[in-house]
């Protein structure tokens, strides 16, 4: 799992490769797909999308739920501004994509409306009781008409791996879990990847305390400095001393 699309491409690749090697299939007639069967690479949410979509009936999600992208989820909200009066304030509302940031950055820090509102957008502070009704009609007009948007992806998968028959059952699907830019993470998808694999076991992440500059999206340093201590024994860490793309 990795945060971009080519990036998971790559992934792929280069997982897809190994897996059929691995099986001396690399050369054989069809070792290419078999490789490809075997590995499911993605970012986190296209992940999350395929889970969903599988373990629908668990959530009482409809299968045939429809993403919103970003800029689909900030029309939503648009629509639902306009609808309850709140594009014609006399004191400016947050704007659609501003709205949408705080709620993405309150699911993703799993925090209350009041801390995301105090920590990352204080000039927003006083809409607080305005934006709780906000998103209250946001999330019944996307349960209303099957919607989930970015967050929701990761925030179902979450309740799936809250529940401990479920989580194990996903779990045992993957043999090895292999993280790309493990510093960008946010407390969410920590949590799902700790749920996955709780005692470490096939769990590999790669990334560099250095290189965390996503805490406007919910990021946290801390997932992956705190990483090894998530785990008993305690994970190893091997240091990268190399880079590849200049040496």
């Amino acid at each position: 799992m990795t945060f971009t699309r080519r990036a998971a491409a790559e992934m792929r690749r280069r997982a897809t490769d190994v897996a059929a090697r691995a099986l001396g299939a690399g050369r054989a007639p069809g070792g290419a797909a078999l490789g490809q069967r075997l590995v499911w690479a993605g970012t986190f949410h296209s992940i999350a999308n395929r889970l969903l979509r599988h373990y629908a009936g668990a959530l009482r999600l409809d299968p045939q739920f429809t993403v919103l992208d970003r800029g689909d989820a900030a029309d939503v909200l648009d629509a639902l501004r306009t609808e309850l009066g709140l594009a014609q304030k006399e004191q400016r509302f947050p704007r659609k994509d501003t709205c949408l940031q705080i709620y993405s950055h309150r699911v993703n820090t799993r925090g209350a409306l009041r801390a995301t509102l105090e920590g990352q957008f204080p000039w927003c502070a006083h809409w607080e009781e305005t934006l709780t009704g906000l998103y209250r009609a946001y999330v019944e007009r996307k349960q209303r008409e099957s919607l989930l948007d970015y967050d929701d992806l990761l925030l179902y998968w979450h309740v799936m791996m809250s529940d401990a028959r479920l989580a194990a059952r996903i779990g045992a699907q993957f043999d090895h879990v292999l993280v790309d830019e493990y510093q960008d993470t946010n407390t969410l998808q920590a949590d799902i990847l700790h749920a996955l694999k709780p005692d470490g076991a096939g769990m590999v992440v790669v990334g560099d305390d250095a290189q965390s500059i996503y805490s406007f999206r919910a990021a946290s340093v801390e997932n992956i400095l705190g990483f090894p201590d998530r785990f008993t024994p305690r994970a190893e860490v091997i240091t990268l001393a190399q880079n590849y793309r200049s040496t």
